[in-house]
């Protein structure tokens, strides 16, 4: 399936009184064959009509769902969730109204995300560390100075922790933004995975899992793999932590879990005592 990037249909255009083949309809309204046929698989986008040939005839209504498809696809919107809200059918006018309120609210979040870049280039100009105010604005629900004093009473006498200290007070908001950057990559590479039904100890799975800890160990503190092995462990062990990670896709801090400890064998470190 190709990205939702790539997914341009244009449904500002009038839609046909006649039906259209599945070359007619890419053409017509951007979308590639191959996308039309995985819609058909998937049961998101069954054409209505068919030629004597077996051949797909897509109707009006059918290229009213389809730019109902690209739409919410356009918002992010994973194919399930798609098939969510059109299973729950309901009338155009409904479905044109949760896209406009969608639309409208990611509006608002990135003319806020345009300020909070603005901020950050006036101070990138003098090099000032990031305050606590922005690292709260950068990572919204992600920081907690709770769970920051928590962390150094746990670890504060430990050299990571002396090291992530070190590195981490110098670091200016464009410093963060980056880390942020790096630590979605990472997740979504997860999600990815997971979603694409690729065993936790499938190379791909444990590509992403060198690539969490390369992060941790470049952007924090010296992670070798079986120390690596222990912070996977918490990610089970502390609710919150799991929670983190299976807010954003079910069952996501196991997979994450499992797949950095067959990395971790990948390379060879023994397990933790």
């Amino acid at each position: 399936m190709t990205a939702s990037s790539q997914q341009t249909a244009r449904v500002d255009q009038p839609v046909p009184d006649t039906a259209l083949t599945v070359g007619q309809v890419a053409d017509a309204l951007g979308v590639t064959v191959r996308t039309l046929h995985h819609y058909d698989e998937v049961g998101l986008l069954v054409p209505s009509e068919r030629t004597t040939a077996g051949y797909r005839l897509y109707t009006a209504p059918d290229l009213q769902r389809l730019a109902t498809i690209v739409t919410y696809r356009r918002l992010g919107l994973s194919l399930d969730e798609v098939g969510e809200l059109l299973r729950g059918e309901g009338t155009v006018t409904e479905h044109l109204r949760r896209q406009r309120d969608a639309v409208s609210a990611r509006i608002d979040e990135l003319h806020d995300l345009v300020d909070a870049i603005d901020r950050a280039l006036e101070r990138e100009m003098t090099d000032q560390p990031a305050t606590t105010e922005e690292l709260k604005e950068l990572f919204g629900d992600g920081f907690s100075e709770e769970y920051a004093a928590e962390a150094e009473e746990r670890w504060g006498d430990s050299e990571a922790w002396r090291q992530s200290r070190s590195r981490t007070k110098r670091y200016t908001k464009a410093d963060w933004e980056a880390v942020k950057a790096e630590q979605q990559a990472v997740t979504t590479g997860f999600v990815e995975a997971m979603r694409a039904g690729l065993a936790p100890t499938s190379p791909e799975a444990m590509d992403v899992a060198e690539s969490h800890r390369r992060h941790i160990h470049d952007r924090f503190y010296e992670l070798d793999h079986r120390f690596h092995r222990g912070l996977a462990d918490m990610y089970i062990a502390d609710p919150r932590f799991t929670r983190t990670y299976d807010d954003v896709e079910p069952g996501l801090a196991a997979y994450v879990r499992a797949a950095i400890h067959a990395n971790a064998d990948r390379h060879g470190a023994p397990p933790l005592d």
